[in-house]
């Protein structure tokens, strides 16, 4: 009788483990805010682009509600998406010498852990971070062959914005997989943002 009610016993916890495994894995999204936001403002900002004409013949008007969505767009990438959605984060520092530094992280998490972002997640963030920079750079080549020169500095801020998050975080993915450490990462990103050419040289 005793063996009985401990295997019972046993029964029971594996099942509980088992359950709390496979709730886990049914988690589709984790951070749905976090996800809304790492699109809708890259989304707005092409959307607006598009249709902003249409809507006012000011082209003042235009061009800061486009760059304002550029800039919540990248802070909200930088500082709250990215950290969330795929454990990454970059950003720079100055030290006590008053010389600038680019570090660039990745965050080891445990996959039971709650605030550990679910593979959808991650998809999406980088199809959202890769592809929106190249729609960006769609739009120069169209507006440098359309002539429409005064859109020309407003696609430029777009694809600088969006591509140093890319870059940034680029580089916290390829250094948190090679096992590159803080130091080294940060010397590359200075040398890449100082003289881009070695990078793309060496690639």
């Amino acid at each position: 009788m005793k063996q009985a009610l401990v295997d019972d016993t046993e029964d029971v916890s594996l099942d509980f483990g088992a359950e709390e495994d496979r709730a886990l894995r049914t988690i589709k999204i984790r951070h749905p805010l976090a996800t809304f936001f790492h699109l809708f403002f890259r989304i707005s900002a092409i959307i607006a682009y598009l249709l902003c004409e249409w809507f006012s013949k000011s082209f003042a008007s235009c061009f800061l509600l486009i760059i304002a969505l550029l800039s919540f767009d990248f802070w909200s990438v930088k500082n709250v998406s990215g950290r969330l959605l795929v454990g990454l984060r970059w950003w720079n520092q100055i030290d006590e010498d008053g010389r600038s530094h680019w570090v660039f992280e990745a965050k080891k998490i445990s996959p039971q852990s709650k605030s550990t972002a679910t593979e959808a997640e991650a998809r999406i963030f980088w199809l959202g971070l890769i592809i929106c920079p190249l729609i960006w750079t769609g739009f120069f080549f169209s507006t440098l062959f359309s002539l429409k020169l005064k859109w020309l500095a407003l696609v430029i801020a777009g694809i600088s914005l969006q591509t140093a998050n890319m870059y940034g975080y680029i580089r916290c993915k390829v250094g948190g997989e090679l096992g590159i450490p803080r130091s080294a990462s940060s010397f590359l990103g200075q040398q890449f943002l100082q003289r881009p050419d070695i990078i793309f040289g060496a690639l």
